[in-house]
């Protein structure tokens, strides 16, 4: 893909897309392409997390934990990966395989922080969305506990 193309991919991923087409072309110059064989291991829960993958072709299952037999989420062509690796040291917290042939976009902790460094206009926009997620998060956490409390009720 051409350094055009993949701005216009980022620009279709939701947690990207805010970030302005400045920023966005200095993560198409710095990323990185993978292509993976159907079965093939992106990465594998509790391994050290340093960068985030854009899923361009193809689809993933996401296992949670270690657990074979445990839930299993699909992942499709334009969901980021690892999100929070972008911005933290952290862990994987599930196995991602490849359901069929498929391309991921990485883009490394290094690369998005320096890239937040360069453009504090989308580092400030970045953290009102996460500012929004973590608030409705907590709201629907209470919501749930409310509904177990009342249905505990004698």
């Amino acid at each position: 893909m051409s350094i055009e193309n993949d701005i216009a991919f980022f620009e279709r991923v939701p947690t990207l897309r805010l970030l302005g087409r400045d920023a966005l072309r200095v993560l198409a110059i710095g990323a990185e392409s993978r292509y993976l064989d159907d079965g093939e291991v992106l990465f594998h829960a509790g391994d050290p997390a340093d960068s985030g993958y854009i899923i361009q072709e193809g689809s993933f299952i996401l296992k949670a934990g270690t657990a074979a037999d445990g839930p299993e989420i699909t992942a499709s062509p334009g969901m980021l990966l690892g999100e929070l690796a972008l911005l933290a040291e952290t862990v994987r917290p599930a196995t991602a395989i490849a359901r069929e042939p498929s391309a991921v976009i990485r883009i490394t902790r290094n690369l998005f922080v320096r890239m937040l460094e360069s453009f504090p206009e989308a580092a400030g926009k970045l953290r009102e969305q996460f500012i929004a997620r973590s608030t409705q998060s907590a709201k629907d956490i209470a919501s749930v506990r409310a509904r177990l409390d009342t249905s505990e009720a004698p």
